[in-house]
């Protein structure tokens, strides 16, 4: 009887009984216990895989946010940690330093200003004859809020 069968087909008892002894007397086992520890050598095994860039520069990426959002959410419960325990000392402790730079920088603003004020420009200044006009208003108001007209 032929041992080969045809694909597509469905195997009859006796050709399956062939193809099972077959099998049986082609497979080997060995069943001597494996030694704990032998003479061989460990065999290097080199790394063959390669990986894309693109998946190296997403797991990068996944990374840095990772850690990026982890950091913000230390920073968050920081805050928020210090703000449960909201105490005068605590609030100033934390508007003192605001108030110092803001009186600081007032200070440097009007030193600034004042220092400015003090320069004189002498190419501004103008030499020739000056006239005044004097031009006399009359004001006359009516009631509250009234009109007033200028004559």
């Amino acid at each position: 009887m032929d041992s080969r069968h045809s694909p597509g087909l469905p195997m009859s008892d006796a050709e399956t009984a062939v193809e099972a002894e077959r099998i049986l007397h082609t497979a080997f086992r060995d069943d001597t216990p494996l030694p704990k520890i032998g003479p061989t050598p460990p065999v290097l095994q080199p790394e063959t895989r390669t990986v894309p860039a693109w998946a190296v520069g997403t797991a990068v990426a996944s990374i840095g946010i990772g850690a990026g959002i982890t950091a913000a959410g230390c920073g968050v419960w920081l805050v928020l940690q210090g703000l449960a325990a909201v105490t005068l000392t605590s609030v100033l402790m934390v508007t003192l330093p605001l108030a110092a730079l803001a009186a600081l920088a007032t200070a440097i603003g009007s030193a600034i200003q004042h220092a400015r004020a003090t320069v004189t420009h002498t190419e501004n200044h103008y030499n020739a004859p000056v006239t005044q006009h004097v031009q006399h208003t009359e004001q006359t108001a009516r009631g509250f809020l009234g009109r007033i007209t200028n004559r």
